[in-house]
């Protein structure tokens, strides 16, 4: 089972690792509803299959239910802030005993998938693996300095996202690799945005969910170990 825990200067985060042994370690970024169960619940799932995972709480506490709320949370994130957050995030899970390997993978969705990006540039050191689901990066100051970005990304896209496009994700795709950076990005035919929420029946769809989910994992234990 999981567990909160305390990452240092006010901020918390959820930890889930698997019941016996050291895992890769991995870092779950939120969505725009904040750490939620169905974060934790992911994490959970990723312990489940080998890993060590850890979603910081970007938003410090606070949770919506309600996509304006969750909006206004999302403006009003302090991205140095949110940046030293998953900086220590990352820092747990590197000195952590349930966790093997010097490297560090990276998931997020919605949000987070924007912010998993931002990350995978801000720490090459540290990040080996990315993946971003339907990732936005609705703020102008974090679009990331490609240049310094080494992990290989993933994505999963919906192709009826009305919120990150297929010319979006066509044009993300290109510009990594014109940066000469290895990704692997995928869409996915009949789906919207957050097709990979199961908290979210108008969204979700099991199918696309199920491929990514096994992609995901094919990804993250080739690039981790």
């Amino acid at each position: 089972m999981g567990r909160l825990i305390d990452l240092g200067d006010g901020e918390g985060g959820y930890l889930a690792t698997p019941e016996q042994g050291a895992g890769p370690g991995l870092v779950v970024i939120q969505e725009y509803w904040g750490l939620v169960p169905h974060i934790e619940a992911l994490c959970e799932r990723f312990a489940s299959e080998g890993f060590s995972a850890l979603a910081p709480d970007l938003f410090r506490g606070a949770t919506a239910s309600e996509p304006d709320e969750a909006g206004k949370l999302m403006m009003a994130l302090n991205l140095e802030q949110a940046a030293r957050d998953m900086g220590a995030a990352v820092e747990h899970l590197r000195t952590s005993p349930a966790v093997r390997g010097d490297g560090v993978g990276v998931v997020g969705f919605c949000m987070g998938g924007g912010l998993a990006m931002m990350l995978a540039a801000q720490r090459p050191a540290d990040v080996d693996a990315c993946v971003a689901f339907y990732g936005l990066i609705p703020w102008e100051s974090a679009h990331p300095d490609w240049a310094r970005l080494d992990a290989p990304v993933q994505g999963h896209f919906g192709e009826d996202d009305e919120l990150f496009s297929p010319d979006k994700v066509r044009e993300l795709d290109a510009t990594l690799q014109a940066a000469g950076k290895v990704t692997d990005f995928h869409l996915y035919a009949g789906v919207g945005h957050a097709f990979f929420n199961d908290t979210r029946p108008e969204a979700y769809d099991e199918s696309a969910a199920s491929l990514a989910w096994t992609r995901t994992l094919e990804f993250l234990r080739a690039k981790l170990g």
